[in-house]
Parts: C-alpha cells; sequence; structure tokens
C-alpha cells in the first residue's frame, strides 16, 4: 500500500552531452538525470486538498514562449497506474519524487533562460538558469 501525500509541478532536466556520452560507451546515463539542481519543483499540493489528478493541461514555457504543451490524460499510464507499478521495485517514501519523463517539445535551454512549467489543478514552477 503506497499513501500518496501531494504532487508538484516539476520540471525534469537531461544533461544531453552525458546521456550521449555514456549511451555511446554502452554505460548508464543516470547522472544525465540526477546531476545537481536537475529536478526543480513547485510548491506541493497535498492529495487530500487536489485529489489525485487524472486529467490537466501540462505547460512549460521557456522565455514566455511554449515549448511543450499535453494534458496529464495523454500519459502511457495514468498516475495511478505509474505509482503502484514503480512501488513493486522501490519502497516510496514521503519526500521522494517520481518523475514521469516529457511531454514532445524537447530542446536545448541556455543560462539566463526563464522557465515555468504548469500542471492544471497542481501548481506551477519557476526558475532561471544560472
Amino acid at each position: 500500500l503506497v499513501h500518496v501525500y501531494g504532487y508538484a509541478a516539476g520540471i525534469d532536466m537531461t544533461r544531453r552531452d552525458l546521456q550521449a556520452e555514456a549511451k555511446k560507451a554502452g554505460r548508464p546515463w543516470e547522472m544525465s538525470k540526477g546531476f545537481d539542481h536537475s529536478a526543480p519543483i513547485g510548491e506541493i499540493a497535498p492529495a487530500s486538498e487536489i485529489g489525485h489528478p487524472a486529467q490537466g493541461k501540462i505547460v512549460l514555457s521557456v522565455n514566455g514562449k511554449v515549448r511543450q504543451n499535453s494534458d496529464i490524460a495523454n500519459m502511457i499510464w495514468p498516475v495511478a497506474g505509474i505509482i503502484a507499478e514503480l512501488s513493486r521495485y522501490v519502497r516510496i517514501e514521503p519526500g521522494d519524487l517520481i518523475f514521469t519523463g516529457t511531454p514532445e517539445g524537447v530542446g536545448p535551454i541556455s543560462r539566463g533562460d526563464v522557465l515555468e512549467g504548469t500542471i492544471s489543478g497542481v501548481g506551477t514552477v519557476r526558475v532561471r538558469v544560472v
């Protein structure tokens, strides 16, 4: 049994340079996902207040221009299914974050860019690349 405490908008960053290098060498590429500041999140919205989202617009803007635009309902697996499947392999504890990937529209960012991610009914995260 897994108890979900809350949800938050987050930005799932990837260092494509590290990922490509590791893939080419046949090595694991987790450092391309787990580098410092790779997973900024907004305020956590308690599940007891917002429920468990099955739909809601997902938008990522870079410098005010929409780069990604989709909906939770378009994910391959529903949120509850992702949590259930993952919990078969690892213990999920309060404070753990689960990033589910990203809609189409992935692209490079540069120093000074302002990224804003929003999930309708959940929240927003806003960061500047330094």
